[in-house]
């Protein structure tokens, strides 16, 4: 587990560098038809955090041993693979303020590590599985792994964002 909280916490740390200079107005910056701003990109990656806990939660009540091949969740940190995000995930409109991001962003990390922290078995955590819309079945530690993938792709988007503006 130590791994995947390392992994969590200096991804984390990047994307605050990233949006925490911002003044609201860049924030919520829309550079391009159809694209997110990076206040949208910072909210869908707290509802995504959100997702993924109640998700690993789920997969832990149910305590479904599961015979669930490792997926290659890699593939989320190329770029030029391009997903929609389900609907669920997709963020609002805003406008958002930086600081209320950012604390929303701390409070969702704070609950997902109280997670962690109840996990007495970590055996556990490869051994069973919660189907995720892009994978099917994922064993409940890719959960952790997608997790910080997941925003180490975006991190990279909103540098994409503040590079063009």
């Amino acid at each position: 587990m130590d791994k995947y909280r390392h992994h969590l916490t200096v991804t984390r740390e990047l994307l605050l560098q990233e949006i925490s200079y911002l003044d609201d107005d860049v924030f919520n910056r829309i550079s391009e038809p159809n694209a997110w701003s990076i206040a949208q990109i910072s909210q869908h990656l707290l509802k995504t955090e959100t997702l993924f806990r109640k998700a690993i939660l789920h997969g832990l009540k149910q305590n479904n041993v599961s015979q669930t091949e490792r997926k290659p969740i890699e593939i989320v940190s190329d770029l030029s693979v391009k997903y929609q995000a389900p609907a669920i995930a997709e963020p609002d409109t805003g406008p958002f303020q930086v600081s209320q991001i950012i604390s929303l962003l701390h409070n969702a990390r704070q609950k997902f590590m109280a997670v962690l922290d109840q996990i007495e078995d970590v055996s556990k955590m490869k051994a069973l599985a919660v189907s995720h819309p892009r994978f099917g079945d994922l064993p409940l530690d890719q959960w952790i792994e997608l997790l910080y993938l997941h925003e180490q792709r975006h991190i990279e988007q909103i540098k994409e964002r503040k590079a063009r503006d």
